[in-house]
């Protein structure tokens, strides 16, 4: 079935319904638009404010405390209820703030399409904003402007490009034309007749006919992708929900049974319902949502320091256990630089140093080493390259800028390294007249005369290998200039396989002398006869720290897989380079992935280190399939035909320089400075931030073990209730609290990026762990208990005194205790006790708030304490500090028979 691009202007304009020199009035303007509607396209669904804020309350643990709350209100325990709603409040807003700072609110796809376009319209060419385009409008593009809709080519200047990076991943600029496709099997993407919404024209003009617009357009059916694919929760986020639902579990089933033994016993209905309600705040850790939350919060703020921006809190955890990191290579493990490596003239190899050219970029120019004076057909092959060039290079504000095409681009750079530049040569030759570079003739050719007295005239050409060499009569060759010979071909063409088997870019620099131009001339009667100076390769290099990442992560357990829109042998050379390519792995093209149904995929998956020419559909069944075989997937992109499978993935990762906005508003994180050593600090320092999560829910599951304990004992053998609700309240909120953030901000252990990735199916606290805190939850309450029944029993003191000792044993034993968990098995004394200072800080602001809670008068009437005796405080003191003495002898005995309980 014949495609648009298969068609000729004459059909295409019959079918649209369209004239190339009327345009469409505005009467039939507005029928189609009604038909058709705006030219723009759908939310791609970014979240906002409100669903942000509202997103804050999924938890189920909230719930709990919501209810928990009403209860404690109910009951007239005002005091309770406020604490628990207002740490509810304090969560939802840390979230809140965190992810409102990088989301959002406009649709990014709009953005993409909020342009002008010079349309035809009666008779004339107007200006109007691209929205308002229709099937059939005829557009006129220019360098710079960005392609407003989907459109047919009906003509163009020969050196018409465009720069389609962001829609098919392909990093060079490509050269479009209006001539008749007849081949059928190809997709609008390869069609060279057809210009996309949302590519940029690079150089020459075009008169476009619109046949798609809004979401008929590729961007279009890409949006629609995306909006199809639904994000899953993160680990963490599973992990925490299941976990909330165990903890709840426990706590009714304890409630259940401490109600039900006290009201079989006879005891007075109002109390036992209060110690119901003392032992299910025990229970449930109110503050581990909002130290989650903060703890998530204060990372990200730190991995901004790293060049990484998270938009969604959960996310930083997810980095924890990736296994599959899907790159993109353009920017990201390449410099995003087209540089010229290596110039091939006089049978002598130059390596040219320094930086290239980085498209929208400011870079430093280092000079290169090479002295001109020694190799003046250097020099002529430099100022060839630059007098047939239409590029710019130029100095701002001591950077250095470039417009242009990014070929061309880079031979100015790599002359301007050696001191030669094209302003200064343009005054010395005259321009006289160009023949664009076409497809057909695969080269370049500049007129220019001398401004000497001879005033000779010169054609500066440059162009394929293959092509150029056709042209060439003679060869810089032994320090003069000799007939070429076969020998001399093949040499050259064997030089010319030796750089594009290393994925360089090669091209042929020639030029000739002529006295005169005759009266009629074309490009095919000028470009013969040529000398053929010598050869320039170029390349996007490899970044240096992409490779060390890329063996950071192999260490760490991590596979790097490249997906790409560049050709296979690009996309191959520097893979291996970067030692991608792993024993037995193969590299696929997007056309050979066709190929393979889905069964035939996922068994090859492992094997696949490199996918070169993909499209969107391809890197998104690309990152299925690696979900699918049980892997947890970061996927790279910057283009909108990255956004599907960024969106997919379970971690989406953005560029932040080249990144387009739809693949930003659908990522989980952004790497702002385009860098794969980015990623991998961001996946270091998840590993990280799930470690220390692990510190504080031990940390705080102890403590409220040991809560539970406390109040299940005591009503178990009918002692007076040791603690009240708004006793465990304050701990669990305020004594607990700031040391469990202090412990989500523990260093780095140093080697966690030799560990392997943790399987995100392990539960948080492992069997072992589990037992940990039971055993450690038994001994606190044993303290407290002991402190309680010593002031009641044998200093007969008063319940309400009895009380505030057990509160205070409570409070002090588990500020003591948070040392314990900085580590299951290393002593704190070689940890480093100030190795730590934010947990020290924490605790001494804790104790002293303690200290206030059962020492201040009007504290003493909200927390219904009496005030303690010397003897008091000693004791109490002395008892707290068992848990920390008991663990440290615990670790000594466990590190001598080698038991962990990691």
């Amino acid at each position: 079935m014949k495609q648009i691009w298969n068609l000729s202007i004459e059909d295409v304009l019959e079918l649209k319904k369209a004239s190339l020199t009327e345009g469409l009035s505005e009467e039939e303007a507005k029928q189609r638009l009604k038909n058709f509607g705006l030219n723009e396209l759908e939310d791609t669904g970014g979240r906002s404010s409100l669903i942000i804020f509202f997103e804050q309350f999924k938890d189920f643990i909230i719930w709990v405390l919501f209810s928990a709350a009403l209860i404690s209100g109910f009951l007239n325990e005002w005091v309770d209820a406020i604490v628990i709603f207002a740490i509810i409040i304090l969560n939802a807003l840390f979230g809140f703030v965190q992810e409102y700072r990088a989301e959002k609110s406009l649709s990014a796809l709009k953005k993409l399409s909020s342009t002008q376009a010079k349309t035809l319209r009666n008779k004339q060419y107007i200006i109007i904003p691209s929205s308002k385009l229709v099937p059939g409008d005829i557009v006129k593009l220019e360098s710079g402007d960005k392609v407003p809709a989907d459109s047919r080519i009906a003509w163009q200047s020969s050196n018409f490009r465009v720069q389609e990076s962001t829609i098919t991943g392909e990093s060079l600029p490509i050269a479009k034309n209006a001539s008749t496709i007849n081949e059928t099997k190809i997709s609008i993407r390869e069609a060279s007749n057809m210009v996309l919404m949302g590519t940029t024209v690079v150089s020459g003009k075009a008169t476009v006919i619109v046949v798609d617009t809004g979401m008929n357009t590729e961007i279009g059916k890409t949006g629609k992708i995306i909006k199809e694919i639904k994000k899953e929760t993160t680990p963490l986020q599973k992990k925490l929900e299941e976990f909330s639902k165990k903890i709840v579990f426990v706590c009714f089933f304890l409630v259940f049974i401490v109600f039900t033994l006290q009201w079989l016993r006879g005891g007075n209905l109002a109390d036992i319902f209060l110690t119901s309600v003392s032992l299910a705040v025990a229970a449930i850790p109110e503050g581990l949502p909002a130290v989650v939350t903060i703890v998530l919060a204060l990372s990200v703020q730190r991995m901004v320091k790293r060049n990484v921006l998270i938009r969604k809190l959960p996310s930083v955890e997810t980095l924890g256990c990736t296994t599959v990191i899907c790159s993109d290579k353009t920017g990201t493990l390449t410099k995003d630089e087209m540089t010229v490596r290596t110039i091939f003239v006089d049978d002598k190899t130059f390596n040219i140093t320094g930086a290239g050219y980085k498209p929208e970029g400011k870079y430093e120019l280092n000079e290169s080493e090479i002295d001109l004076k020694n190799y003046p057909y250097l020099r002529e092959l430099l100022q060839t390259s630059i007098l047939c060039n239409n590029a710019e290079l130029f100095k701002d504000n001591n950077t250095y800028k470039v417009n242009g095409d990014p070929t061309e681009a880079a031979l100015l750079t790599a002359a301007a390294k050696v001191g030669l530049w094209k302003k200064t040569l343009e005054e010395e030759f005259i321009f006289l007249d160009e023949f664009p570079f076409d497809s057909e003739r695969k080269k370049m050719t500049v007129i220019r005369k001398s401004k000497k007295d001879d005033g000779n005239i010169f054609l500066f050409t440059k162009g394929a290998v293959e092509e150029l060499i056709k042209d060439c009569n003679f060869i810089v060759k032994d320090g003069q200039i000799l007939d070429i010979t076969e020998i001399d071909i093949n040499n050259i063409i064997e030089k010319n396989n030796q750089f594009t088997d290393k994925a360089m870019r090669v091209l042929a620099i020639a030029y000739k002398e002529i006295e005169n131009i005759p009266n009629n001339y074309n490009a095919t009667s000028l470009e013969t006869g040529l000398t053929l100076i010598g050869l320039t390769a170029m390349i996007d290099p490899p970044r240096l720290e992409a490779k060390i990442s890329i063996a950071k992560c192999k260490q760490a357990g991590i596979r790097t897989v490249m997906i790409t829109g560049d050709h296979k042998n690009t996309a191959l050379a520097i893979a291996k380079e970067l030692n991608i390519l792993e024993k037995d792995s193969i590299a696929l093209t997007g056309e050979e992935l066709n190929s393979y149904d889905e069964a035939t995929l996922l068994s090859r998956i492992k094997n696949i280190s490199v996918y070169a020419r993909v499209s969107a559909g391809h890197k998104l069944r690309v990152v299925r399939a690696w979900r699918k075989a049980g892997e947890v997937v970061a996927m790279t992109g910057d283009g909108i035909n990255d956004a599907p499978a960024v969106k997919q993935a379970d971690i989406g990762v953005a560029m932040g320089i080249t990144g387009t906005d739809v693949t930003k508003e659908v990522s989980d994180m952004v790497i702002r400075d385009d860098n794969f050593a980015s990623i991998v600090a961001a996946v270091e320092e998840g590993r990280g931030i799930y470690d220390n999560i692990k510190k504080f829910v031990h940390y705080l599951l102890s403590c409220n073990t040991g809560e539970i304990l406390v109040m299940l004992v005591a009503a178990l053998v009918g002692l007076p209730i040791p603690l009240l609700p708004i006793h465990i309240l304050w701990i669990n909120l305020v004594t607990d609290g700031l040391p469990a953030l202090a412990l989500g901000m523990e260093p780095i252990d140093k080697s966690i990026m030799s560990r392997p990735p943790r399987n995100p199916e392990v539960s948080i606290i492992s069997k072992k762990m589990a037992i940990l805190i039971l055993v450690q939850g038994v001994f606190m309450s044993l303290c407290v208990l002991l402190a309680f029944t010593f002031i009641l029993f044998v200093e007969k003191g008063s319940e309400g005194r009895a009380r505030t000792g057990a509160f205070v044993v409570l409070a002090c034993s588990q500020l003591f205790h948070s040392f314990n968990c900085r580590s299951l098995t290393k002593s704190i004394f070689k940890l480093g006790i100030f190795s730590n200072t934010k947990l020290i800080l924490a605790t001494l602001a804790s104790f002293l708030l303690q200290i206030g809670a059962v020492s201040i008068p009007k504290a003493q009437k909200i927390f219904k304490t009496e005030p303690l005796g010397t003897l008091d405080w000693f004791i109490v003191l002395l008892i707290s500090t068992f848990p920390l003495f008991a663990m440290e002898i615990s670790k000594y005995i466990l590190e001598k028979k080698k038991i962990s309980f990691e």
